[in-house]
């Protein structure tokens, strides 16, 4: 196996090259450290190889264009977060192609008569994301490492650079706001 001659620089360092010089090469080491993560979040989701590896295409196209908007601080999370909601948002985008399918499939599952947990579920998941990618870019940032990547408010503050009390203002607002997007999706 052929080893990686930049294994002793930091994700974080690799960052803060690309950052400072927009050098490519840098990025490109980065996506082939988490290739396999990738790889095994999207067969996770997808439940097949061919799928997945279009999936961690997709994503590292999504990844060369959104980088430059942030200023990312953990690229690990940051980029598993950016392929779990990739995977949701094919995955509900085929549900809505096969609804026909899935209501009869999982009307048959359902215990009570005319529930439909199952797609309640789904649907609520898209909407969430859906509703994510709404709020500010702080409060999506504080609230995604809280509650999809379990950090701590310390760890959050400490890679953000945000101070204890904006992380919990930030998720707290961010939360509420959340909810709010949610229900007025619900109505509509």
């Amino acid at each position: 196996m052929k080893k990686d001659p930049y294994q002793h620089i930091t994700d974080q360092e690799l960052l803060e090259r690309w950052y400072s010089d927009r050098n490519n090469e840098w990025l490109g080491i980065l996506l082939q450290r988490y290739t396999l993560l990738l790889l095994g979040v999207c067969m996770k989701y997808m439940k097949n190889e061919e799928e997945a590896r279009d999936c961690v295409q997709q994503i590292f196209v999504k990844v060369i264009t959104e980088l430059p908007k942030y200023r990312v601080e953990y690229f690990k999370s940051w980029i598993y977060t950016i392929a779990r909601n990739h995977c949701l948002m094919r995955l509900r985008d085929q549900h809505g192609h096969a609804t026909e399918l899935s209501d009869s499939m999982l009307a048959a599952w359902d215990e009570e008569p005319g529930v439909n947990t199952h797609q309640k579920k789904e649907q609520m998941l898209g909407w969430m994301g859906e509703c994510l990618e709404e709020l500010g870019k702080e409060q999506k940032l504080c609230v995604t490492l809280f509650y999809l990547d379990k950090r701590s408010y310390q760890e959050i503050a400490s890679s953000t650079g945000f101070t204890l009390m904006q992380v919990k203002s930030y998720i707290q607002n961010g939360k509420r706001n959340l909810r709010l997007l949610l229900e007025k999706k619900a109505k509509s």
